[in-house]
């Protein structure tokens, strides 16, 4: 017991004396560029929201054998930049026209996500984790 009280009290010790040393803070400028990257980030994610929010799209989708709550899960799983890539396909698409190829997008950034092992939608697949 007397050797457990002695470990507490050295680490306390320690935890106390690097608790009063101060840490660096930086503080710069912030440019527009960077406020609009993170607003334009936020408008990727509620366009392929609001895209896979179409009754049409998440019919579709059901047809895949993925249920649209699982989809909007991955889409908050995926990175900025695979959001930032699909929502640009949403764009490309011609109005109501290649909903097909949109979906196959989905389905191929549904099925790598469940080979990564971050999700399991499709029971083909195999996590490499």
């Amino acid at each position: 017991m007397k050797n457990f009280k002695q470990i507490i009290s050295a680490g306390l010790i320690v935890c106390i004396t690097f608790a009063g040393f101060p840490l660096a803070a930086r503080a710069s400028m912030v440019s527009t560029d960077e406020v609009s990257a993170v607003g334009a980030l936020d408008s990727n994610r509620d366009k392929v929201n609001a895209f896979l929010g179409r009754e049409d799209v998440r019919q579709a989708v059901q047809a895949q054998g993925v249920s649209a709550q699982a989809a909007t899960e991955r889409v908050k799983a995926m990175s900025d930049v695979e959001v930032a890539q699909l929502a640009g396909r949403i764009d490309q698409a011609p109005a109501g026209g290649d909903v097909l190829g949109i979906l196959f997008t989905v389905f191929i950034v549904l099925l790598v996500t469940d080979i990564m092992g971050l999700t399991k939608v499709f029971p083909f697949t195999r996590s490499m984790r």
